[in-house]
C-alpha cells in the first residue's frame, strides 16, 4: 500500500514575547502545560488525527526545539524549516518550508500555542477533495480582529472592528460575513510557488491567491479551544484540563 504523506506545519517560530519570563531562556513551543510541551501536545493531537509527516519552523531559541527532536521526538517523521537568520513571518514561513511539502497534496497549517478538539483528519479530508486554494478555520467568537468573506464565503479582506480599518481586495458590504480566525488553515501548496520566498504576512499572500482561486472559511464548533498566548490563558487552560480529569 503506498504510502500518503499527511503533512502538518508546526508555526513554533514566534518570540512569544506576550509569555514573558516563560520565553526568556526557551522558545513557546518548550513551555509547558500539566507537564508536557506545547510541541508534544500538538504533535500528539495530530499524530491521532492520522498525521504522519511534520514540518516545524523555528527562531527563538530554535536550537532548542532541534535538540527536543532529536532527543524525544525520533521515531515521528519531522523536518526542520530553519528561521534562526530570519524570521519569516507565517506567509514567508509557508513559502520557505515549501520544498518540505513537495510531496504533500495539501497541509495543515497549526500555531503551536492552539488546543482544540477538532477532527482535523475529516477536516484535511473533506479540504482534499475540494479545488479550493485555502481553508481558513473560523470560529464565532468575540474579538475585535476579523476575517471578512463575502456572500459565497470567499475571502474578502481582513476588518478590526474597534477602528473600524478594512485591508481588503473589494469594497466591504454590510452583509459580508465577519468571522475569528481560529490560527488553523489548510492549503494547497502547489499554489504557493509563484511567490518571491520572503519575510511576509500570511493574509497578503491569501488576498492574491483570492483573486484567481477560492480562499474558503470553513466554520467550526469545537468543544474546546484555546490560544495559549499570554501566561494567565496558559493558566487557564491548564486548570481547564485539571477539573475534566
Amino acid at each position: 500500500m503506498e504510502y500518503e504523506k499527511r503533512t502538518a506545519f508546526i508555526l513554533a517560530a514566534g518570540l512569544g514575547t506576550r509569555l514573558k519570563e516563560l520565553t526568556s531562556n526557551k522558545p513557546k513551543a518548550l513551555v509547558s502545560i500539566n507537564n508536557k510541551t506545547l510541541l508534544q501536545v500538538t504533535l500528539e493531537y495530530l499524530q491521532k488525527q492520522s498525521f504522519n509527516h511534520f514540518v516545524i519552523n523555528i527562531h527563538h531559541f530554535g536550537e532548542q526545539i532541534i535538540d527536543f527532536v532529536k532527543e524525544n521526538l525520533q521515531d515521528i517523521d519531522i523536518e526542520i524549516s530553519d528561521e534562526r537568520q530570519l524570521l519569516m513571518d507565517t506567509g514567508g514561513a509557508i513559502l520557505q518550508a515549501l520544498p518540505l511539502f513537495r510531496d504533500s497534496k495539501a497541509v495543515l497549517i497549526h500555531n503551536v500555542d492552539i488546543i482544540s478538539d477538532l477532527n482535523l483528519k475529516d477536516i484535511y479530508d473533506d479540504f482534499c477533495k475540494t479545488d479550493d486554494a485555502v481553508w481558513l478555520l473560523t470560529q464565532q467568537r468575540d474579538n475585535k480582529r476579523k476575517i471578512v468573506f463575502d456572500e459565497n464565503e470567499n475571502f474578502a479582506g481582513r476588518l478590526n472592528i474597534e477602528t473600524g480599518e478594512y485591508n481588503g481586495i473589494k469594497p466591504l458590504q454590510d452583509f459580508y460575513n465577519k468571522l475569528s480566525f481560529s490560527g488553523l488553515h489548510i492549503i494547497k501548496p502547489s499554489l504557493f510557488k509563484d511567490f518571491e520566498v520572503k519575510p511576509c504576512y500570511v493574509f497578503d499572500i491569501y488576498g492574491e491567491i483570492a483573486r484567481k482561486h477560492a480562499v474558503k472559511s470553513h466554520p467550526v464548533r469545537p468543544s474546546y479551544w484555546f490560544d495559549l498566548g499570554t501566561e494567565q490563558q496558559l493558566k487557564n487552560a491548564s486548570e481547564w484540563f485539571l477539573s475534566k480529569k
